[in-house]
């Protein structure tokens, strides 16, 4: 029986049995030939390494929130998930697996360390699918994807080919970030900067041949022993006599030139500077113009090198305070200041980097980024918030070639064989791929070199950025190259959302690669995304960015087992206005905790009470006879409640259809709350009391009927957001389906018919004046169970017609034996006063009668509040760029809100002078 539901609700068990029903279902499954309008999405891959936290909960809701959405208006909806391989992060974690062993992965060799790595994946890489499944995400999970799966890493050995055909991937010794710990370059996205005090040390270099020196000003004493020049501003009047000249390096004795370039900052330090071309992009470039040779004095591990002289092998931190005591015991130290820096870090372990020359592989950016700065000019792709769009356009056009390859082992390996004969690089043949031992691996290896023809191959040791193959996203996990069915049918995806911090590291890149290499015509069927939601960041109580060092980390699997998904998915959701990170409190989402409890007792009343209709003769099979949404509200002998929530519920979906339309997920959010709590629980249900045991069979079955009707539809509303309690519920209503589940069902469109803004009108003014007794009844401390008689007075006609019509109502909610109504104001007497633009309500009580003090301080400190909000709207009124701007509907609501405000001043006023 559906009056058998559990008296407290229990997510944990409820979740979890839905979650992996809805898995075991495979109840979200894509069917490419269905039917419908296509909406697509794909999952932002996590890491395989990684485990879900608030971020991902909050992406996930969001995504989830949208397909359901799109879903139940019977659009063939595909979710797809998948995992990115995470070079970095996953090599690392099998390296410290190897250090407990005492080894290292240079002992055990590159085809058994990836054979651990695959190991380790199989036992440990699906973490964050269970959890993922736990958390009841409508994904399509027969089409989950991994980045090193064999028709992906074809998709990436194709793209890479293709781009290095056509000129766009070259290799060439460049200036980039490179890690110490992880040993690998990092672009520079992958390089965060943080500001950090550190010193400016002056140090005296002599001028060769003569007692003269020349002071320059360094952050970076140790790369000093790499100097190849010392260089100065040309128009520099404090240095002209000395270009051309030579400078004796300290420490290392070696001559290097004074030259002029313009990039020297005559404002910096001494306006002399030191030029280490092989520690320093600037350096590196300056080096490039005057020729300058490239001294390399540190190793990988940024040790220093046998080119550091006597410091060779020692830390470059270490060295630097070596090399500081040496210039100092020579006299060539002048002074050290204080000097506030930008320090670069690995994003990933957070070691400073060093810039490095090193050969490395390179994408050119600049002919990728044109057409994808294009497509948002032309408004193919769409970017939410709007602010975000400036921030990609300037990105896209200020674009430097991306450094793409790695030196790890984990990952895609470079389809490039390079000649032991004429030193001449050889491309894969083509992108096939087979599988050995269980991973996939480039199959068309060439077998000589394409230009002496000779077979002294060797395939590059690198493997592609994790970037490179997550930028195929969209495409490789629809089954390109190949012409596929999900191909056709599901790209372009139709939406992409993602975290703004990933905007230029994910986003873009998509853009860029993905608009280069798909199939179409025509450029509106090669974007990887029609439109972009960039959602904030999830930040604790204060507003302060989590992070594991701060101890402010939110685990959300650990909020779930205490208060549930659907709890979690609320609190973010209600919080998630575009353009604005998160503020996360567990009181915020204990209150939502509450809002699930509220909608479950709601429940439990409804179906404990249909007991109570068996009186009548009434069976559930009678409520569930007929198609209920198709002809509710049903007729009753008090038809106004009916009229009004079916009214309220057209106004609110259609509210809600159109802030999810336009991503303001929390508007939607805060729409079904404030329906759900307010309108149905406290007010719809408070009402119909008395009906749902109502003598007359036919209208006992009205009743109920139009009941469960409004709390199906408000089902339905609410289970994009909510979507564990709503299923559960749904389940249990009486109802004739073989539906599987709630999400399937469709989502409500608005029913013009149920409009009544006479309804709307006339429980308004029933709410006001219960509200208004209720909270006198509280200021004046009466005895919730006495009651007491009100005076009503109002000079519309209308308004006190509508008191008188609904009089039983209001009597019973606010608690009162008797109500008085009358024409005009008030007669004089005594009692507690509250006033609005439309009645005054008086309440009289025997005992002590009411405080005047207190009573006039209270009516003052009103008069305070209205006197400030009819200036601000008056204000807004007198602004005639708002008048201009602002629709219609929105002046003409801010005039009458303003008349309704003045009419409360009014009464306030002349009710201050009664009491004084």
């Amino acid at each position: 029986m559906a009056s058998e539901i559990p008296k407290a609700y229990e997510p944990q068990e409820i979740e979890r049995r839905w979650a992996q029903a809805w898995f075991e279902q495979k109840l979200y499954h894509a069917d490419a030939k269905g039917a419908g309008e296509m909406f697509s999405i794909v999952l932002p891959p996590p890491n395989v390494t990684g485990s879900i936290h608030i971020g991902h909960m909050l992406e996930h809701t969001q995504i989830d929130i949208v397909a359901r959405w799109h879903r139940m208006r019977g659009n063939k909806t595909l979710w797809l998930p998948g995992m990115d391989h995470a070079g970095i992060a996953t090599q690392v974690v099998v390296e410290r697996q190897l250090a407990k062993e005492g080894l290292k992965r240079e002992q055990i060799g590159r085809e058994e360390f990836e054979r651990r790595v695959w190991q380790w994946k199989a036992e440990s890489g699906g973490n964050i699918k269970k959890q993922m499944i736990r958390l009841g995400v409508s994904c399509d999970w027969t089409r989950e994807k991994f980045t090193l799966d064999p028709a992906l890493y074809r998709a990436v050995m194709e793209a890479f080919l293709r781009l290095y055909r056509e000129g766009l991937i070259y290799r060439g010794r460049y200036m980039v970030n490179w890690c110490p710990r992880c040993q690998t370059a990092l672009s520079d996205l992958e390089t965060v900067h943080e500001q950090r005090e550190g010193k400016l040390w002056f140090i005296r270099y002599p001028i060769a041949g003569s007692r003269e020196t020349i002071t320059v000003a360094t952050t970076r004493p140790e790369t000093m022993l790499g100097d190849t020049a010392v260089a100065v501003h040309p128009n520099d009047e404090r240095y002209k006599q000395l270009i051309g000249k030579m400078a004796v390096l300290p420490l290392m004795n070696r001559e290097i030139p004074i030259i002029a370039d313009d990039f020297v900052d005559r404002e910096f330090g001494t306006g002399a500077v030191k030029v280490t071309p092989a520690h320093d992009p600037n350096d590196f470039a300056m080096g490039q113009r005057h020729k300058l040779a490239e001294i390399d004095v540190m190793t990988p591990d940024a040790r220093m090198s046998a080119a550091a002289g006597a410091y060779a092998g020692m830390d470059r931190f270490a060295a630097r305070g070596k090399i500081i005591e040496d210039l100092k015991a020579q006299g060539l130290l002048e002074r050290v200041t204080n000097h506030a820096m930008s320090v670069g870090l690995c994003d990933r372990c957070k070691t400073i980097i060093e810039p490095r020359l090193s050969v490395q592989w390179f994408c050119k950016m600049k002919p990728l980024a044109a057409p994808g700065i294009q497509i948002v000019e032309d408004g193919l792709l769409s970017i939410v918030p709007d602010n975000q769009k400036k921030i990609f356009l300037d990105w896209l056009t200020n674009i430097r070639d991306w450094c793409i390859s790695r030196q790890l082992w984990w990952g895609h390996r470079i389809p490039i064989w390079h000649c032991g004969d004429c030193g001449a690089m050889t491309p894969a043949k083509d992108s096939h791929v087979e599988v050995v031992d269980g991973r996939a691996q480039i199959a068309s290896v060439p077998e000589k070199c394409e230009k002496c023809g000779r077979g002294k191959l060797t395939q590059d040791p690198d493997v592609l950025d994790t970037w490179f193959s997550s930028g195929l996203w969209p495409l490789s996990t629809l089954g390109w190259p190949d012409d596929t069915e999900d191909l056709r049918t599901f790209y372009p995806t139709s939406l992409l959302i993602s975290g703004y911090d990933i905007l230029f590291f994910w986003d873009a890149r998509m853009v860029m690669l993905d608009l280069h290499l798909a199939r179409g015509a025509k450029t509106e069927e090669r974007i990887p995304f029609r439109q972009l939601y960039l959602h904030g960041i999830v930040r604790d109580p204060h507003g302060i960015k989590m992070s594991k060092t701060r101890g402010n980390v939110v685990d959300p699997l650990e909020i779930i087992e205490k208060y549930g998904t659907d709890a979690l998915r609320f609190a973010l959701t209600v919080a998630a206005a575009p353009g604005t990170d998160i503020a996360l409190s567990e009181d915020r989402i204990l209150s939502y905790r509450a809002f699930a409890n509220k909608i479950w007792n709601a429940a439990r009343f409804l179906f404990f009470n249909l007991e109570k209709i068996e009186g009548v003769g009434v069976t559930l099979e009678e409520l569930a006879a007929s198609d209920v949404r198709a002809k509710a509200p049903y007729a009753t002998r008090d038809p106004l409640p009916h009229q009004w929530i079916f009214s309220r519920l057209a106004a609110v979906t259609a509210q809600m259809n159109d802030a999810l339309e336009n991503f303001r997920f929390h508007e939607a959010a805060h729409v079904i709350y404030h329906f759900f709590w307010g309108d149905f629980c406290d007010w719809y249900i408070e009402w119909l009391k008395p009906q749902l045991a109502s003598e007359s069979r036919e209208d006992a079955i009205a009743t109920w009927r139009n009941l469960f009707a409004a709390f199906e539809y408000a089902l339905r509303l609410l289970h994009p957001f909510m979507p564990f309690i709503t299923e559960e519920l749904w389940h249990r209503l009486p109802q004739k389906t073989d539906a599987k589940s709630i999400s399937l069902q469709r989502f409500p469109t608005t029913h013009a018919p149920w409009r009544n803004p006479e309804a709307e009108r006339s429980v308004a003014l029933v709410q006001e004046i219960v509200v208004a007794a209720r909270n006198m009844r509280a200021e004046i401390k009466l005895d919730t169970k006495k009651k007491v008689t009100a005076d009503f007075a109002s000079q519309d006609s209308e308004v006190r017609n509508r008191a008188a019509e609904n009089l039983d109502v209001i009597l019973r909610l606010g608690n009162l034996s008797a109500l008085k109504i009358e024409p005009g104001k008030l007669k004089s007497g005594e009692g507690a006063v509250r006033s609005t633009s439309q009645f005054d309500l008086r309440i009289q009580f025997e005992g002590e009668p009411v405080d005047a003090k207190a009573e006039t301080a209270k009516l003052k400190k009103e008069k305070e509040r209205l006197e400030k909000d009819i200036a601000s709207k008056k204000q807004r009124l007198a602004d005639d760029t708002f008048r201009s701007r602002a629709p219609a509907e929105i002046v003409r609501g801010l005039e009458a809100t303003l008349a309704e405000r003045q009419i409360e001043y009014q009464k306030i006023a002349e009710r201050l002078a009664q009491l004084e």
